[in-house]
């Protein structure tokens, strides 16, 4: 049987923060100076949890031969700068669910795949999220999910033992570094979950509709 969650980890993109609008907003500008036309809803929403690369992919069909990535990603990365936090908001119930956590006095911090430099520039507009025990990014270690050892390490941070921990995330990427740290992952349901996706098959500890059923997990 699962042990008892005693402390969360979260996932950022697609999880606490409905980051697309901002980060479509730089891809669309990368492809327009390409000639290459906006993204549509539906990349987007399939799209923006795996960053620049699977924005740019998903309007280039593919980077062509011709092009360098990371010449794109940094045209990305300095235009995502420009306006990181225009139209980024919390999902609805997000702020209520690490209130009630503070106040039930359950621990949690955010494990992202997210570079710290990009981490640092956007979480200062969110001063919730100032409460976290621990924020873990994407080059905090040598490595980054879907590696267990960044989630290892944020649940040593929120000083949870990682078996007792639960990782909340809306990729198949974020549920196998859950099952290799240990942890009982659980699918985020609003966040980037495309037409293509299907999270029945991602080996997770359950599907939560919204934020508030972590709540109902943690408190039965």
């Amino acid at each position: 049987m699962p042990q008892p969650i005693e402390g969360v980890l979260f996932d950022l993109d697609g999880t606490l923060l409905d980051t697309a609008p901002d980060m479509a907003l730089a891809a669309n500008k990368v492809l327009a100076k390409h000639g290459i036309p906006p993204l549509r809803n539906h990349q987007i929403q399939a799209n923006t949890s795996f960053g620049a690369k699977g924005l740019l992919e998903a309007g280039f069909d593919g980077i062509p031969d011709h092009l360098d990535f990371l010449s794109l990603r940094q045209e990305f990365l300095d235009y995502y700068q420009q306006s990181i936090c225009i139209n980024t908001r919390f999902y609805h119930g997000i702020e209520h669910l690490l209130c009630s956590l503070d106040h039930h006095g359950i621990p949690w911090g955010i494990m992202t795949n997210k570079p710290a430099f990009l981490t640092e520039m956007l979480l200062p507009f969110f001063p919730l999220l100032q409460r976290a025990k621990a924020v873990v990014c994407g080059d905090t270690l040598p490595l980054a999910k879907p590696h267990p050892e960044p989630l290892l390490y944020a649940s040593e941070l929120i000083a949870t033992p990682h078996t007792r921990c639960a990782y909340i995330g809306d990729i198949e990427k974020d549920m196998i570094a859950a099952n290799a740290a240990n942890m009982q992952g659980f699918v985020a349901s609003w966040g980037y979950i495309g037409e293509h996706h299907f999270p029945e098959q991602w080996n997770a500890a359950g599907i939560l509709p919204t934020p508030q059923d972590i709540l109902t997990l943690l408190l039965k």
